[in-house]
């Protein structure tokens, strides 16, 4: 743990569970729009930090309704289990099925049901002729993993990641991006505080992916260009320009070249950018919270602003911890105290036998 203590770790499992939901709970409202203007933000957020200003409350998404049923299948079984979490997130979906979900999942969702869980890996597979899909729903819902796989080894938080991917998620971009995104929240949360070096950080995920065999393609070079992890160390590569580059970066240019869309290899690097890019100031952006910068310029970027914004959040929380998330939030955020409680159940399993 680096000299991390299990009650700072604690609040770090906190930070991550809130800046999944605040980023779901504050991109929505932005989901799809080509881009965002700053002021647009600053003036959204300041209205939110003041008590006297009364503004709409902000509803969770289908992002976070499917972390909630990752969580609670963890903390119930306290440990993965294929068939627990299919029924958790088929159950969340019936219950409320107007929480944005996209008309794939819930065939998914309804061929699940329909076969009484005999295959969970099933529906999915036969998605979009055979190839399933390259969203980044896996991702989006995968911190809950980041967090039970804390004191596990590398390995057991990659086949986790990608088994709880595979549910909905089979094409080789959707399941390497829950990796990809699982790993990023596991690094921030492991990291010692205010000593992380943005490059590095990149370079320890593009070691890890570059390493890693994949059973799925055992035949594949997963470094080369293509489908499988190669795509996103191509994207972590282009990040690290970036980075390398500061203010001189339009948003644009990360559109361009990291994108903003639905699909899980032009997200899921985008949201991590979004948090390294927020360790320092970014002209415009007047929030001095840098996990708050994170979700912010996250949503200024467009597209699937709910998605990559909770992405971004969930890396930027378990680095900064629940000390680092404006107490604010928490009066605007539907679901606020169920974070809590299930950072609280996942961080009780993982630590139960030790002391802080």
């Amino acid at each position: 743990m680096a000299g991390i203590s299990i009650e700072a770790l604690l609040g770090r499992f906190k930070g991550c569970m809130l800046g999944a939901l605040a980023g779901d709970c504050l991109g929505a409202p932005f989901e799809m729009d080509s881009s965002v203007a700053l002021s647009v933000l600053n003036n959204y957020i300041n209205k939110l930090a003041d008590p006297k200003v009364r503004v709409p409350y902000k509803a969770f998404t289908d992002d976070t309704a499917m972390t909630q049923s990752v969580a609670q299948s963890l903390i119930d079984e306290k440990s993965f289990s294929e068939v627990d979490m299919a029924k958790k997130f088929v159950r969340a979906y019936y219950k409320e099925p107007r929480r944005g979900y996209g008309a794939n999942i819930v065939n998914v969702f309804a061929a699940l049901k329909a076969t009484n869980f005999k295959d969970v890996w099933a529906p999915a597979a036969l998605q979009f002729d055979g190839s399933g899909s390259y969203g980044n729903g896996g991702a989006m819902r995968v911190a809950p993993v980041a967090l039970f796989t804390a004191a596990a080894s590398t390995e057991e938080a990659i086949n986790m990641a990608r088994d709880s991917a595979l549910i909905t998620h089979s094409h080789a971009q959707g399941y390497n991006g829950a990796i990809l995104q699982c790993l990023a929240v596991r690094n921030a949360l492991l990291s010692p505080s205010s000593s992380l070096n943005p490059q590095e950080y990149v370079e320890g995920l593009i070691s890890t992916l570059s390493k890693m065999r994949n059973p799925r393609e055992e035949d594949q070079d997963l470094c080369s260009e293509g489908e499988g992890h190669g795509g996103f160390v191509d994207s972590l590569h282009v990040l690290q320009e970036l980075l390398g580059r500061s203010d001189q970066v339009t948003r644009e240019e990360v559109v361009e070249r990291l994108g903003n869309d639905v699909s899980a290899i032009n997200s899921v690097p985008t949201a991590i950018y979004a948090f390294l890019r927020a360790l320092q100031p970014i002209q415009g952006i007047e929030s001095d919270s840098e996990f708050l910068r994170s979700i912010v310029y996250a949503i200024s970027l467009g597209g699937d602003t709910d998605t990559i914004a909770s992405m971004a959040g969930a890396i930027a929380g378990a680095y900064h911890g629940s000390q680092g998330v404006p107490e604010f939030l928490g009066r605007h955020c539907e679901a606020w105290e169920g974070a809590l409680q299930q950072a609280e159940e996942l961080h009780k399993i993982v630590y139960k036998n030790d002391k802080p």
